[in-house]
């Protein structure tokens, strides 16, 4: 069978180690143990006497429990405990779809479950988040996406790479169309509390139908991506299906992921990694904006409303993959090709970092599109 490719993570294992400036990495700069751990000695000898050994496979029961408090009406049983979200998206797919079935999702979009349903031989059909109409979800090409054969619906709220976040009467809509054909909701939610404007966190799937497996992790609103700790949040029985899946991928992540996973997430700690976050994506996206501004009509954007990335429409007649590739050996700036999100001309473009950072990055780049201008 034909195999497709993950562009975006292929690239990014080309080409992250290579550059001087990174400006795919769609979270904000990582956070250090040390900062992390907050002088807390009593966490940091738990982790010195710890046993390097299997912890719960499914996750450990307190870390389960403070991920279903982020979700109205869930309990521990609803949750399993993955290795990212990459893992979590994997096996929902490998759990849910049978031959003949199809995929319904949005673009652009972050694509891991597009090509994995493409890799499993199903046909995937789309509908647009409108460029023209501030990324509003198209709900007419939504309704004639759905079929008979629909068993997906895949959702990424906050949208990555737009940083859309979905209105109610949007959500509302997607619930209709899978309700109307009894298909399930896949709403991948990794950038809920990465919010630009608003201090609510973004609304979950979760708990709006019965057919919803949410996705988190620890990657992007928490700035810990190298825990490698992801979830899935549904209804139990289906989780417990899911789970067999991953007992065959990874059977569990690290003891120690799983610790400091339930620190981060307790309640004393999380909302300072939220707030930490959001002063990365409020006080970097203004150094984007200025500098976009100042580029004499090169660039067209919506300002994204969460996450610490935004997609911008590029006017110069170059591809986005070799525009990508360019800047990455003539700048030492990585960006975000927007081939690998279905849609060319376009960027997706980091803001989640210092000030200087993002200034010198900036400068490069705009002295390479001169060069091509």
């Amino acid at each position: 069978m034909p195999f497709t490719p993950f562009d975006l993570e292929y690239t990014q294992s080309l080409w992250e180690q290579k550059v001087d400036f990174n400006l795919t990495e769609s979270g904000v700069h990582p956070i250090r143990l040390d900062e992390l751990l907050g002088g807390d000695e009593s966490l940091f000898n738990e982790l010195l006497a710890a046993e390097i050994n299997y912890p719960h496979v499914n996750g450990n029961p307190l870390l389960r429990e403070s991920i279903a408090e982020l979700y109205d009406g869930a309990g521990v049983g609803n949750v399993l405990v993955t290795v990212g979200a990459a893992e979590a998206n994997n096996i929902i797919m490998q759990t849910l779809m049978r031959p003949g079935d199809e995929l319904l999702t949005q673009t652009p979009t972050y694509k891991q479950v597009w090509g994995l349903a493409e890799n499993s031989g199903h046909i995937v059909r789309s509908f647009r988040l409108q460029a023209d109409a501030s990324w509003a979800l198209d709900v007419d090409e939504l309704n004639a996406g759905v079929t008979e054969k629909t068993r997906i619906i895949a959702i990424v709220n906050p949208n990555n790479p737009t940083g859309h976040i979905m209105t109610d009467a949007e959500m509302d809509a997607v619930v209709a169309a899978a309700d109307r054909v009894g298909a399930w909701i896949l709403a991948d939610e990794v950038y809920r509390g990465a919010e630009r404007l608003q201090e609510e966190e973004t609304k979950s799937f979760y708990g709006r139908y019965d057919k919803v497996l949410a996705v988190g992790s620890m990657s992007k609103a928490y700035a810990l991506p190298g825990l490698r700790i992801g979830w899935v949040v549904g209804p139990r029985q289906m989780v417990d299906d899911i789970w067999r899946r991953h007992e065959y991928t990874t059977i569990t992540a690290t003891a120690l992921s799983n610790i400091l996973a339930t620190h981060a997430l307790s309640p004393d700690v999380r909302p300072r990694l939220i707030k930490r976050t959001r002063n990365y994506i409020r006080n970097g996206f203004p150094v984007l904006e200025k500098w976009m501004n100042s580029q004499d009509g090169l660039f067209s954007y919506t300002p994204p409303e969460a996450s610490a990335v935004t997609f911008i429409r590029y006017h110069l007649d170059i591809n986005s993959t070799e525009l990508m590739e360019k800047l990455c050996r003539d700048a030492g700036v990585f960006v975000g090709a927007g081939d690998s999100f279905g849609m060319d001309h376009h960027l997706r473009m980091a803001f989640g970092q210092e000030k200087a950072v993002l200034e010198e990055a900036f400068g490069r780049i705009a002295n390479t599109l001169q060069s091509i201008a």
